[in-house]
């Protein structure tokens, strides 16, 4: 459970990162419209799809009901960290 008090994108990082431990995760936007950018080794041997459901998963909780604080996700990319040169 991510702390209410906190900006939305860092509730969405720290979703992002319980859910992937080992992850990297940067998020950034406002108005309900997100970019997330997630490295894990998590992802590895995932086709896309996959790899999005992951961290779908980890933000359902920001996503959920008509009163939800983030709207979409306009832009997610998820890398390994091979993919990324980490």
């Amino acid at each position: 459970m991510t702390d209410p008090t906190l900006p939305l994108t860092e509730q969405a990082r720290q979703a992002i990162l319980a859910a992937l431990p080992d992850a990297t995760a940067q998020v950034s936007g406002g108005g309900g419209h997100f970019e997330v950018h997630v490295i894990s080794s998590a992802f590895a041997g995932k086709r896309l799809l996959a790899r999005q459901r992951l961290v779908y998963a980890a933000i359902t909780p920001l996503m959920a009901g008509a009163d939800a604080p983030m709207h979409a996700v306009d832009r997610m990319v998820c890398q390994t960290p091979e993919e990324a040169g980490a």
